[in-house]
């Protein structure tokens, strides 16, 4: 299995003068869900080099035994210093795409013409997409091969209203990743605030948080086998 997991190069958080990113957890759980499955991972960001990683996603209350274990791992590390260009990636290479989110993606992945196309393609191949947290906001563009936009009558979660104001930032965000997918026509749903939820429909796996990162990684491990024995 190659997995492609697409980051964040934006590290401004709106106006506020705060940085942002990509958020830890929900790289390192899925990395490592990914790793200890025998997938092989690329790193991918729209500048390439090294993303930006929000610095508040390494603070001792947000971190777990896997942003432990990846901030030790030299080897994950230096991945993530030399990220290839997301414009250089092919769908054709890649049997599966993974999203993690932190505010990062709502400003640049969720314009990027290079992510919308790659997306699409996946879809069109029948290859599994999974994004979590803030990533589910990057369909906002996305289309199906109908020209509807992709998350039109799927089943979808996501980073909810509720969540955003809970961080303080429902004013500073470019939109609302709750709003948005209903905007476009997802039937969006949700578990408890920072609680794991994930939603599986078709190609398209979401999760709602940072929380929910380990378990989509998980549900597109095993789509992605399904495919492979079918």
């Amino acid at each position: 299995m190659k997995v492609l997991i697409v980051l964040t190069s934006h590290d401004e958080l709106g106006t506020t003068g705060r940085k942002t990113g990509f958020w830890l957890e929900e790289l390192a759980a899925p990395y490592y869900t990914f790793k200890d499955a025998g997938a092989e991972i690329v790193l991918a960001s729209p500048k390439g080099g090294q993303p930006p990683l929000d610095p508040k996603s390494n603070e001792p209350d947000f971190q777990t035994d896997l942003t432990r274990r990846f901030e030790a791992d030299a080897a994950a590390n230096a991945q993530l210093a030399n990220t290839v260009r997301l414009d250089s990636v092919s769908q054709a290479d890649f049997d599966t795409v993974f999203y993690p989110g932190g505010h990062g993606p709502l400003w640049d992945l969720a314009e990027d013409t290079h992510s919308i196309a790659l997306i699409e393609s996946f879809i069109e191949a029948g290859k599994p997409v999974a994004l979590v947290c803030h990533a589910p906001g990057v369909l906002r563009h996305v289309k199906a091969a109908n020209g509807n936009p992709l998350v039109q009558g799927k089943k979808v979660t996501g980073f909810t209203n509720s969540e955003e104001a809970g961080v303080g930032l429902t004013d500073v965000v470019p939109f609302l990743v709750e709003d948005e997918l209903k905007a476009a026509g997802g039937l969006y749903s949700q578990g408890p605030d920072w609680g794991s939820y994930v939603v599986s429909d078709g190609l398209l796996i979401t999760g709602q948080n940072p929380a929910s990162s380990a378990e989509a990684a998980a549900v597109l491990v095993a789509k992605v086998g399904k495919a492979a024995n079918a």
